[in-house]
């Protein structure tokens, strides 16, 4: 068997790959499978897709120039190469949101800050410098404090999660209820610390008695057992407890500790926003350790400095958002479908490398690979870039709700919205085995190092989800809709790890894997013509029970 060698050297912030990836001449009677193969040997695109979606147009939360930009080239793209794409609509931002870059400083000791700032927040006033204090915790704390706050940058307390600090109305209104439960608790504690220091005195005669009586020692030792204090109460820790009013002092942002890779998502006002009702000033989420350094000095009471330049800008709404849907069009069976995707939105600190450029990248590139392999399926093939995951299935759940006539015709959805690893498997209900082992086989042995293989379960059929959650596949079963997706794994041992890049600033494409990339496109592009090229529907009551009771 004749092979071809792609010699594939990249190096990687936290892998190095110096890979050999090698693929069989292709041996199957389907000459459009034999093309795809051929042509990924010779000239895989899917990692320049990935390099275009993330390194060109970045982060993209919905709402953003950003994700709008990389919409108009997605369906550039899909036209470019013969399909029917289109944007379709699917919600609108109040508000729109694009962020630029980001620097911060200790000026005393010039250290660079590591941080970040959620999606939908305030970036500064240009480059801003000022002193750092500890919030205020109690009425009494903030009385002292007000001139110390006017232009100063705040150590909050928490540890971040992602969110803001809610600004809003709502938000002063939790914050006042806490304040007056903290007054109760502090007038309760004032009272208890009077009469502590009453039986600290009392304890202090009494042990002054026992040394010039020992005799009388046990009888004094049970009095002093009687005399216990009383329970000072803690106070309910809020972040940002006397938000507003800090703000009203002048102060320049708030400063929150974080864990490392640092977790941003974004404010969840950003969908009752006005322009009248934006965030004034920036929430900054700082490396835990650079906070734990600059908390120590301001305890000790040193002047701190530092300067932030954080370009967060808004710009009018409203602001659409739409997916981006490309039709290889049935020749035999045009109204049935087999459709995959993944998310074309992403946080914006990072690029979206790996959540999810890895459920896009192989998308795109699996349409092409049939594009260019001449394919002309009985059965429409789908291709969708969802917007709105981050945000709630946004997207995905619009375009389900809005296309209810075809439920009963998708054979199957495939979502891919997780690691960089390598598609390598596909568990199925035992009904449908048989029809897919023959579209499957080629991929058998394709790649000595990515062996497929198809599995069938006894598990099926299983009664549908009640409830959406997770990603973009949700909707689709909620309602019926198979949405039986490809295993995955790391053969190769790159140990990847996916809690490393969710939601952090380190989603970048550097942490993809090209191998397991580019060969997820071909299996990608394989399953869905042979799905769809099927002289009969695979039939979705195989994968589901229509009676909810169990």
């Amino acid at each position: 068997m004749k092979q071809k060698t792609i010699l594939l050297s990249l190096a990687l912030t936290g892998f190095v790959f110096t890979a050999t990836s090698t693929l069989a001449e292709a041996q199957t009677s389907d000459p459009v499978v034999n093309k795809v193969i051929s042509i990924a040997a010779e000239d895989n695109r899917t990692m320049e897709h990935l390099d275009v979606v993330t390194n060109r147009f970045g982060g993209r939360p919905i709402g953003s120039d950003a994700y709008n930009h990389a919409a108009d080239w997605a369906v550039y793209m899909f036209q470019k190469w013969g399909l029917e794409a289109r944007k379709e609509y699917a919600g609108e931002m109040p508000v729109g949101f694009n962020r630029g870059p980001w620097f911060g400083r200790m000026i005393n000791g010039d250290v660079a800050l590591h941080f970040t700032t959620p999606s939908y927040t305030a970036g500064t006033k240009g480059l801003q410098r000022g002193h750092v204090v500890l919030e205020p915790k109690t009425k009494a704390q903030i009385a002292r404090m007000k001139k110390t706050l006017e232009g100063a940058w705040v150590l909050i307390g928490g540890v971040n999660n992602g969110r803001p600090i809610d600004y809003t109305e709502k938000g002063d209104e939790m914050r006042a209820r806490i304040i007056a439960k903290n007054d109760s608790i502090e007038k309760v504690n004032a009272e208890n610390r009077i009469y502590n220091r009453e039986m600290a005195a009392k304890r202090a005669e009494i042990q002054k008695e026992i040394e010039k009586n020992p005799s009388k020692a046990k009888k004094l030792s049970a009095q002093l057992e009687q005399l216990k204090d009383k329970e000072i109460i803690p106070l309910i820790e809020e972040p940002g407890l006397f938000f507003k009013e800090m703000r009203e002092a002048g102060i320049l942002g708030v400063i929150q500790s974080s864990r490392v890779p640092i977790t941003t998502l974004n404010d969840r006002n950003c969908w009752t926003m006005t322009w009248e009702t934006l965030p004034t000033i920036p929430d900054i989420k700082l490396d835990e350790r650079q906070y734990r350094m600059i908390e120590e000095k301001v305890k000790l009471r040193e002047l701190v400095l530092l300067e932030f330049d954080i370009r967060n800008h808004f710009f009018m709404g409203p602001v659409p958002f739409h997916n981006v849907v490309a039709y290889m069009k049935g020749e035999e069976f045009p109204d049935e479908y087999v459709i995959c995707g993944g998310h074309l939105d992403a946080y914006d600190v990072a690029t979206g490398g790996v959540d999810c450029g890895t459920g896009i990248a192989p998308t795109m590139e699996a349409a092409r690979l049939l594009a260019e392999a001449g394919a002309k399926p009985k059965r429409t093939i789908v291709f969708a870039l969802w917007a709105g995951e981050e945000f709630g299935l946004i997207g995905s759940k619009y375009w389900v709700e809005h296309n209810e006539d075809k439920w009963e015709n998708i054979v199957n959805y495939f979502n891919r919205d997780g690691g960089p690893t390598v598609a390598n498997s596909m568990t199925v209900p035992e009904e449908w085995y048989d029809q897919l082992l023959p579209i499957c086989e080629p991929l058998f042995n394709l790649d000595p190092r990515f062996p497929f293989t198809l599995n069938k379960s006894s598990r099926y059929p299983v009664h549908k989800p009640t409830s959406a959650g997770g990603s973009d596949h949700a909707y689709f079963t909620v309602n019926g809709v198979p949405s039986i997706s490809f295993g995955t794994g790391d053969p190769l041992g790159y140990d990847f790890s996916y809690g490393e890049i969710w939601h952090t600033d380190r989603d970048l494409y550097t942490k993809s894997i090209p191998e397991y990339m580019e060969h997820t496109s071909i299996v990608n592009a394989i399953v869905l013509w042979g799905i769809a090229n099927l002289p009969e529907k695979l039939p979705s009551s195989a994968v589901y029970i229509e009676n909810q009771e169990k």
